[in-house]
């Protein structure tokens, strides 16, 4: 006999104006049964560029994670879970004092992984879980 699986809660791709199509085969956000999954954020500005400096590109990859969250009508304060991809632990200090800042008082689960080179040379890549509303 053939096992019978259902779906109860299929995954969506959120669609909004706001967010850009990647260039990339994948969905910068989906919803999936009550929770929001954000792809990896780098901190590219509109050409290609990154910003200065970890503080910058961490502030640039957050914001971007705020965006796409807000997109699909949450709100920061739903952000449940964060990664923060990181090219160089000796960077950690000024990442964790800019995400402190940018959270306030939120204090989301967190993982922190330090990595190798990332993507085009950026010094953070940062992903996210949240609460869809």
């Amino acid at each position: 006999r053939e096992p019978v699986t259902t779906n109860l809660h299929p995954m969506r791709a959120i669609q909004h104006p706001d967010i850009p199509t990647p260039a990339g085969h994948y969905s910068p956000i989906v919803e999936h049964g009550g929770v929001l999954y954000v792809s990896g954020q780098l901190p590219a500005e509109e050409d290609g560029a990154f910003p200065e400096g970890i503080e910058a590109q961490t502030l640039s990859a957050l914001g971007k994670v705020r965006g796409l969250v807000e997109a699909a009508g949450s709100r920061l304060e739903d952000i449940i879970q964060v990664r923060i991809y990181v090219c160089d632990v000796e960077l950690w200090g000024a990442v964790n004092e800019t995400y402190a800042g940018f959270f306030g008082a939120h204090r989301p689960a967190r993982i922190v992984v330090p990595t190798g080179p990332l993507h085009g040379g950026c010094l953070v890549e940062i992903e996210a879980t949240a609460a869809a509303r």
